[in-house]
Formats: C-alpha cells, structure tokens, sequence
C-alpha cells in the first residue's frame, strides 16, 4: 500500500517536531519506517486532518521511543525513559558519599575581630526580629512573623510554607517581600 505525499510530509513534519528527534536525526529513516508501518491501516480511514495529526502523533512518539530503545541509546527506568548515558539516582549504589573533591572555604565568613562588633550585631539582630513582632502585631492576618521563623529560621522554600499556611506561594512571595520592605524602612 502506498502513502500520498501529503501524509507523508505530515508524518515528516510531526517526526522531526518530537521532542526526542534532536540528536537522534541519524535515526530519521527508521523512525519513519517505524510510524508508517503503525499508521498505515488508518491513513485513509480518518477524515479530519486534526484527528490524523494528533493520532500521528501519538504513533511518532511510540515509533521514535521503540527506536531509540532497539538502539540502545534510551532504557525504561522507574520514572519513565532516559538516555542510557545517564545514571538514575535511585541506581546509584553508594554506601556512603564521595566527598573527596570536596573544597571548604571561609575565606567569605567574616568573624567579628572585637567584641564591640558582636554586640553591634546582636543589637542589630534583636531589633530586626522586634520589628518584625510589632509589624506582625499590627497586622496579625498576614502571619509575617510565622513566615520569617519558617523562611529564615527553618529554611523553608516559598511552596513549603504555602502549603504550611495554606495559601499560594505568589503570595508567601508578595508578604516575604513586603515584610522586608517594611524592615528596611524602620531600619533606614
């Protein structure tokens, strides 16, 4: 059965579109051979092109993953496919990490050379987490204090503390901002 010149430029179009056929284009002859030996009974069964387009792609994407795989160049692996190249974490057998290549500087940690600088310090801390307590006193709706102590305190990402509070994380954003804002204007 032969195919007509506009499926076939489809099928082309669709291939080279996947986003598996980047360095893979020395495998293009079979990847197409692949996608029209699974398409070929539907080629002239289905009417709207949208419909064919959107089965082909499905079948591209099938043809392009079994290539790759009889060619050894992608493996099935728990969490979907990968490029045999990589190495899955969970694969990963180590007993107990490698830290020899490891370099810790302090060349960037500044310590206080005189005790007037640490009570400077201490000082200047005490006041931030005051002002912190009186903006959060003053609007107790936003949880500004909460979300300091679990930003800074516990390290938490914004989606974390989302969740913790139960609103968005554009939010946690907008009032950790905000909150800083009014920081800086107290301390200025």
């Amino acid at each position: 059965m032969e195919i007509a010149q506009d499926k076939i430029e489809l099928i082309s179009r669709i291939i080279k579109s996947d986003r598996k056929y980047p360095n893979n284009e020395d495998l293009y002859d079979d990847f197409f051979n692949e996608t029209c030996k699974r398409s070929v009974a539907i080629l002239d069964t289905i009417d709207s092109e949208a419909t064919l387009e959107t089965y082909l792609r499905r079948i591209v994407t099938t043809s392009i993953i079994n290539v790759l795989k009889d060619s050894g160049r992608i493996r099935r692996s728990r969490t979907g496919y990968m490029s045999t190249k990589e190495v899955a974490l969970e694969e990963k057998h180590v007993d107990r990490p490698d830290y020899s290549d490891v370099v810790i500087s302090y060349s960037s940690v500044k310590i206080p050379d005189d005790p007037e600088e640490i009570v400077i310090q201490k000082e200047l801390l005490t006041f931030v987490a005051e002002t912190i307590k009186k903006i959060d006193e003053s609007e107790p709706d936003k949880n500004y204090l909460k979300m300091y102590i679990l930003r800074y305190d516990r390290g938490m990402t914004q989606s974390e503390i989302a969740n913790e509070l139960g609103i968005s994380q554009s939010e946690v954003s907008k009032r950790l901002f905000t909150l800083m804002e009014k920081v800086r204007i107290v301390i200025e």
